[in-house]
This record gives structure tokens, sequence and C-alpha cells, in this order.
């Protein structure tokens, strides 16, 4: 496997919105950025749609799993160990979260994990066509201005993004407690036909579902007061072609909120 001690930059990316640092990092997180991180880094490939993603890791895997934006990577190093038998991707620009999920993955000795420091949007556009089995996006920065609404990572050329590297079958799992960031979701991910929201009853939005793992902004949320929302989302077969269903239960009248 090739590995580079450099950020990845080989696919380009529209520019980046948000922090990439915060305090200074302590001497310990910040030798594991020095020392451990380029030994989990991935190295992007020249050409997009070329990277078989099980490929990147020491010994093999049944399925290659992602998360977008893993902040402190509660959930995503949880998942990391409770599926030992699974690849993961994870990516996270913020230095100090990277650095925090970098000393759980070494402490509980975890070698199914490959990080991303940077946007994942280059990710996407580097991976096979049906190389991944699961994508979480869970409590991005929902950019509350009207103005602001296309840097949401959920957006049309995403979806689109995600569509293409999902396994069919595959889950777009999505959370958040900001309900126009939901709605704007719900909209984006449900009017291309290639997708089915898995969603029968308004418990399977309102709860956090059993293979998820709680992250530090659920908490914050619910601290005050605020509802969060879960999103599952499947990827149709391919075979079908994917444009049967253009129904969005959105407009058809089924409420989130």
């Amino acid at each position: 496997m090739k590995r580079s001690p450099a950020r990845p930059t080989s696919v380009d990316a529209p520019h980046f919105h948000g922090r990439r640092k915060g305090r200074r990092l302590r001497p310990g997180r910040q030798a594991l950025v020095d020392g451990f991180l380029p030994r989990l880094r991935i190295e992007l490939p020249q050409e997009e749609g070329c990277l078989e993603p099980r490929a990147l890791f020491d010994r093999p895997v049944r399925d290659v799993w992602l998360e977008v934006g893993f902040g402190a990577g509660e959930h995503f190093v949880s998942q990391v160990e409770a599926h030992r038998d699974v690849g993961f991707i994870g990516c996270e620009p913020f230095m100090n979260g990277v650095a925090a999920a970098l000393s759980e993955v070494k402490v509980r000795q975890l070698d199914n994990v490959r990080i991303v420091d940077d946007d994942a949007r280059p990710v996407l556009a580097a991976l096979e066509d049906a190389s991944v089995g699961r994508v979480f996006v869970l409590f991005s920065d929902p950019w509350p201005k009207s103005r602001h609404n296309e840097r949401r990572f959920i957006g049309s050329s995403t979806v689109d993004a995600l569509a293409r590297i999902l396994k069919d079958g595959g889950q777009l799992c999505f959370a958040s407690d900001h309900m126009g960031y939901v709605r704007w979701a719900l909209e984006h991910v449900t009017a291309d036909g290639r997708w089915s929201w898995t969603a029968r009853q308004p418990a399977y939005w309102r709860c956090r579902p059993d293979d998820w793992f709680p992250t530090r902004y659920e908490a914050k949320a619910r601290a005050r007061g605020a509802a969060c929302v879960y999103l599952r989302f499947e990827r149709k077969s391919r075979i079908d072609g994917g444009s049967s269903e253009r129904k969005s239960l959105v407009c058809s009248g089924t409420r989130v909120i």
C-alpha cells in the first residue's frame, strides 16, 4: 500500500469552508499527528474513480465504510472497533478532531482504519464505482444562513457521487438537529431516483438506530433541548436503473417534524 506523509492534493477540491485548526495541540497529540497519522493517511490517485478502497488495508476486509466529518471520532472509532472485519475511511479536516481520533485508534490498537485529514469530496471523486458499503454524514455543519446553504455537504453533486460509489443496497446514514438541513437532505436525496428512504414510521427517524453510536454533537443538541433526526437511505439496484421510484416522501405528505 502506498502511503504519503503529505496531505492528499492529487484530486482538486472545491474551496473548503470551515475550521482546520483550533487551540494548539498538546505535545502528545501533536506527536500522533506527526508520527502516527502518516501511517494511516490515504494517498489519493491522480485519476478520478480509480481507488479500490479494500486495497488500502493491510489485511482482507469484507467491506469498506466511510464517515464524512467524524469530528472528535466518537462514532467513527466506535464503529471501527465494533466491526473489525470492515475497513473504515474517515475524513475530517479539523486537526484537533483528527488528533483525538488518532489517540483512540492507537489506544484500542485498531488496524482497520485509514484517515484523510482534509475535505471528503476529493475522496468521493477518487473511489471506484460501487466500492463502498456504507457512508455516515452525522451532524455536519448545517450552514443555517440561506446564502450559505450550498456549502452543506449534502447537495446535488455529492448525492450523485455517493450514488456512484455505494454498492447496490449500500446505505447513506445522515443525522442532524437542524430541521432546515434535515428537510434539505430529504429533498436532495429522495429527488434522485437511485435512492429509497428506509423509514416506515416516525420512530425510524426520531430514535438513533441501534447500530449507530452517539457523538458529542448529538449530546450537545439534546442538552439544549433540540430534537435530533436520523435518516437512512438505501442505494437502489443498478439493474433496475434506479429510476422507477422518484417519489419524495417530503412532497407526498410524510412529515419529519
